[in-house]
């Protein structure tokens, strides 16, 4: 059975993403809500990265649809998040205030944002969110 930590660890798949588009980035050693720095040779200018990964998506509350779900702490310092699909090598990166836009909660100091991922499209289905998948949102977000 694959570990919490083995999952996080899967999230990496952000940072060879990155490389793949020529864009350097360095893992942290320690977990201080920051998972990943990004350098933008470009900008000239670093980003910081949190990554949250799922294996596969869960049923919503326990007996719901399957989705895909984000917690983020409201006080987080991360200029972007990524959030991971493992089961169909997935990643949305959205910013901080994108967050604080789309988060479908806000309670105990943690936004969660949650997108189905079966069943017809809806504002909470995954394809509402297509415009910040990975490929279509990284030169936006680093050139």
């Amino acid at each position: 059975m694959i570990t919490k930590a083995q999952i996080g660890r899967a999230g990496e798949l952000v940072q060879q993403r990155l490389l793949l588009y020529s864009y350097d980035s360095s893992l942290m050693t320690t977990d201080s809500g920051i998972d990943m720095v990004v350098f933008s040779a470009r900008k000239k200018k670093a980003r910081t990265i949190q990554v949250k990964t799922n294996l596969k998506p869960k049923p919503a509350g326990g007996k719901g649809r399957p989705s895909l779900n984000l917690w983020i702490d409201d006080k987080s310092t991360a200029d972007i998040v990524a959030l991971v699909d493992l089961s169909t090598d997935r990643i949305w990166l959205f910013t901080g205030k994108e967050i604080r836009k789309l988060a479908q909660q806000h309670s105990s100091n943690r936004y969660q944002l949650y997108f189905h991922t079966d069943g017809v499209p809806s504002k909470s289905h995954a394809s509402a969110f297509h415009q910040h998948l990975f490929d279509r949102k990284v030169h936006k977000l680093f050139s």
